[in-house]
């Protein structure tokens, strides 16, 4: 397996993005009484997840990136909050709430994924071949 050289090349990080672009999206539509609001928390919350991404990534340190995975799967969460109570306020339509909360847990579910990867124990490099 090749090693990720930049956390443009991660597909959470690419996902996230997508996720964080389309809560922008979305938001922009908002009544603006809403937008200073739930708006700009919803907005905060979907940036912060492959902001962290990539800041863990940039850290080169395999402790620091666990904790800033661990910081966006809490901004996950945080985006699920924001866009489930943005269908119950009757802001966004509840298809498209759905939609953008799939979207999030999919990203939080990779996270979780690399996060247990993380956790194990780093594997020895193979022994040469050569002379």
């Amino acid at each position: 397996m090749a090693k990720t050289s930049s956390f443009r090349d991660l597909v959470v990080w690419q996902k996230a993005m997508a996720l964080a672009a389309r809560v922008y999206r979305m938001t922009a539509h908002w009544p603006r009484t809403h937008q200073f609001g739930l708006g700009s928390q919803l907005q905060r919350s979907a940036t912060s997840i492959p902001a962290n991404i990539a800041e863990g990534f940039e850290r080169h340190s395999r402790k620091e990136y666990q904790r800033f995975l661990a910081i966006a799967a809490g901004s996950a969460a945080e985006t699920e909050t924001h866009l489930r109570l943005s269908a119950l306020a009757g802001i966004t339509h509840k298809d498209e709430v759905a939609e953008l909360v799939e979207a999030t847990r999919e990203v939080a579910k990779i996270i979780r994924g690399i996060e247990r990867r993380l956790a194990q124990p780093p594997r020895p490099n193979p022994p040469s071949s050569g002379p």
